[in-house]
């Protein structure tokens, strides 16, 4: 069947559009998911005590608007942020947080210590410490560094008055890769769980 050159030129510019649409999505960049991950055992500062079994209950963990997102979220100044879709955590960032925390603290208290998280079946019902922790700061420059500042809140058990501590962590980003970010914050993470663990130090269970 013949057709009239208007609708000739009409069939081309679609097949036209159909292959940029095509093309562009090909070209589409992936995303990156990224995990937080304890790093290597440090020593903790004051002197161990090692009861029988200790249990710890870690939560809730709080964080800041701005960076409670699937998002990587960097600054890129004094007054601005950058919002990454295409650099993700690959689970909430609380709970990688809250997990990150939870092994340090394990390696830092000793083996004899039993540390869960606040709503997961690894919680105690009655533990002989519950540590509430705030996150006021958790941001990163890329290739340059990573702060977490943390305020803490220590509850022992049958005890009238809570422990709380403070700390601020800076670690350096090795190069100008989110991987390497991820693992600055690790290691700001590994600072401020082992000065929770040198509070729990000037309380040992009676």
């Amino acid at each position: 069947m013949l057709t009239s050159p208007k609708a000739h030129r009409l069939a081309l510019c679609g097949l036209a559009l159909t292959l940029l649409v095509s093309a562009g999505c090909a070209r589409s960049p992936q995303r990156s998911y990224y995990s937080l991950q304890s790093p290597a055992p440090q020593p903790t500062r004051g002197a161990a005590f090692t009861p029988s079994v200790m249990n710890v209950v870690l939560g809730p963990v709080t964080l800041p608007d701005s960076v409670d997102r699937q998002q990587i979220v960097t600054r890129s100044g004094d007054n601005r942020l950058d919002i990454s879709d295409l650099h993700r955590w690959a689970q909430p960032l609380s709970g990688a947080i809250a997990a990150v925390l939870a092994d340090d603290l394990y390696r830092a208290l000793g083996k004899t210590t039993l540390i869960g998280i606040q709503g997961q079946e690894t919680a105690a019902s009655d533990p002989d410490y519950r540590i509430a922790i705030d996150i006021r700061r958790f941001e990163a420059v890329l290739g340059h560094s990573a702060s977490v500042e943390a305020a803490w809140i220590i509850r022992r058990k049958h005890a009238e008055c809570p422990l709380r501590g403070q700390s601020l962590a800076r670690e350096p980003v090795r190069d100008s890769s989110y991987d390497a970010l991820a693992s600055a914050y690790a290691r700001a993470l590994g600072r401020i769980s082992r000065d929770i663990a040198a509070s729990l130090y000037t309380e040992p269970p009676g």
